[in-house]
């Protein structure tokens, strides 16, 4: 380990460090009851929801997935996806979070998702809170797997440590700190690491600029490549038959640009629906200490998206620029390095060393949330509500830290591969949760009519929409390439409007509470 690069490492300990610190802080007050460990008690302030709930929503591929998007094939998938991102905060903010904080209160004081619902619809079979249990364990380990790969490809690419063992180790201590700490020194830690993020992309992102020559001479390369500065085309880089583009001289090799129509536009937009069901940003929600200040959080938490998203995408086309024929990037899954290329070459040691730890801050502040929810959606609602009614609050606490190991480990399986994509594995498992969860939160806070059946058919409608697109669909092209979260998520709501109407409406006792919660 050179001089430069012991530095880098001593910063990013020293942020662990302070990470722990925050855990052990907040140890014996989030410990102290299931109340307090999954949701704070809630006591969060607006800055602290706004910025925890955008940390843990953006995750490593941020940093990493986004800008790699870009530097591979240009602005228009990477564009668009943002748009429909900032899109979907905005919205999600406006519409749902002021409703569901209410909303949760009334129906039963509900500190989870699955209770939500389940509550919502005065279930005495619990069939909702088993069927969206389940759901949030099987995309949640999806998506912490994303986030250790996000780590193993940090301190490989930093160190040339064993991707595996850097993804075992980043993966441990992700599992120490959330096992610690709970919701509280999640919430908290999330805050930190939403400044640390944007600074970092802000750094890199200037920095880089100033490198390239100023913006004059990045728009002047990245329009030589075909396709690559066009909204409605996309760069298609020249692969040999293991995928490492080529090179000719100095430059990288691209084909004809293809299209990227109003069709594809239409289906990258869609990655906006996927915040009406994203669990770990509708528990920030929930757990706001008052509605009133939500107004405020939904102004913070859409400034700081659009400036991150907006330096991620630049960060890829800059990268295009300064490191067209950089061996490490001339794969699509090595393109997902080039935040790290930057900052290891264009920063000092020390400054690298905290833009660094804005990876791993984005990393940690999605991958807890991820396990906490898990843990929650199994010990809270399918132990305590479903399996075992009688069950202590000890017990719960227990039997959740038991939980989060078992997901942890699913998570660790699915990242064993240090070929996967994090764009591609995020992507799925986005579109899991907006197609399961998304149609049902927004028709359950905003239609009196929704009723039991609804719900279910919905749910599994949208779920499992999601692997058949996915899976057998999207391989067949054509009109089936679009992204799944979108034919899902209207498959939904069809299904719930649909089953609604034909079978018996809420009871009198449902329909008050919805008016009550209006109030």
């Amino acid at each position: 380990m050179d001089k430069n690069t012991l530095q880098m490492f001593i910063t990013m300990c020293i942020y662990i460090a302070i990470v722990i610190g925050i855990g052990a802080f907040f140890a014996k007050r989030s410990n102290k009851n299931s109340e307090n460990f999954f949701i704070g008690g809630r006591t969060l302030g607006p800055w602290v929801a706004a910025m925890s709930a955008e940390a843990s929503d953006m995750s490593g591929w941020l940093l990493m997935g986004l800008p790699g998007v870009a530097y591979w094939c240009g602005i228009a998938d990477a564009f668009w996806t943002a748009i429909g991102l900032a899109l979907g905060t905005y919205l999600n903010w406006l519409i749902v979070s002021k409703r569901l904080r209410k909303y949760s209160f009334v129906a039963g004081n509900a500190i989870t998702v699955p209770d939500f619902f389940s509550n919502r619809f005065k279930e005495n079979k619990k069939v909702i809170m088993t069927i969206s249990s389940i759901f949030i364990l099987i995309f949640f380990a999806v998506y912490a797997g994303s986030c250790f790969v996000t780590c193993g490809k940090l301190f490989n690419q930093m160190f040339g440590i064993d991707y595996k063992v850097m993804m075992l180790v980043g993966a441990l201590f992700v599992i120490a700190y959330t096992f610690l700490g709970g919701f509280l020194a999640e919430s908290a830690s999330d805050f930190m690491q939403a400044v640390l993020m944007i600074f970092a992309l802000v750094t890199v992102l200037v920095v880089g600029v100033a490198n390239a020559g100023g913006v004059s001479n990045v728009v002047e390369n990245i329009k030589a490549i075909p396709g690559f500065a066009e909204f409605f085309s996309v760069a298609q880089p020249a692969v040999d038959a293991n995928g490492v583009q080529q090179v000719a001289g100095a430059k990288a090799a691209f084909g004809e640009a293809g299209v990227y129509g109003a069709f594809t536009v239409v289906s990258t937009l869609a990655w906006g629906l996927g915040y009406f069901g994203m669990p770990q940003v509708l528990l920030r929600f929930i757990a706001i200490r008052k509605s009133e200040e939500l107004k405020m959080s939904r102004r913070i938490a859409t400034v700081w998206v659009l400036i991150s998203l907006g330096a991620a995408v630049c960060i890829g086309l800059i990268g295009r620029v300064l490191y067209p024929t950089a061996p490490e990037l001339l794969t699509k899954p090595g393109a997902e390095n080039i935040f790290i290329v930057m900052s290891s070459t264009l920063l000092h040691p020390l400054f690298a060393g905290i833009v660094m730890a804005g990876i791993l801050a984005a990393t940690i502040s999605s991958s807890d949330s991820y396990l906490l929810i898990a843990a929650s959606a199994f010990s809270k609602n399918l132990y305590q509500g479903v399996i075992k009614k009688n069950t202590t609050d000890k017990q719960v606490m227990m039997v959740s830290r038991i939980t989060l190991l078992i997901v942890a480990l699913v998570g660790i399986i699915i990242a064993l591969d240090e070929n996967s994509i994090i764009f591609v594995i995020v992507s799925f498992a986005w579109a899991g949760f907006g197609a399961t969860f998304g149609p049902l939160m927004l028709f359950s806070l905003l239609w009196k009519r929704i009723n039991r059946a609804g719900a279910i058919a919905g749910m599994l409608g949208g779920g499992i929409s999601v692997f058949v697109w996915k899976l057998l669909l999207n391989p067949l092209g054509g009109v089936f390439k679009i992204y799944e979260l979108l034919p899902a998520f209207i498959i939904s709501c069809i299904l719930i409007v649909v089953v609604s109407l034909l079978t018996k409406e809420p009871s009198a006792e449902i329909q008050e509470e919805f008016e009550h919660a209006k109030l």
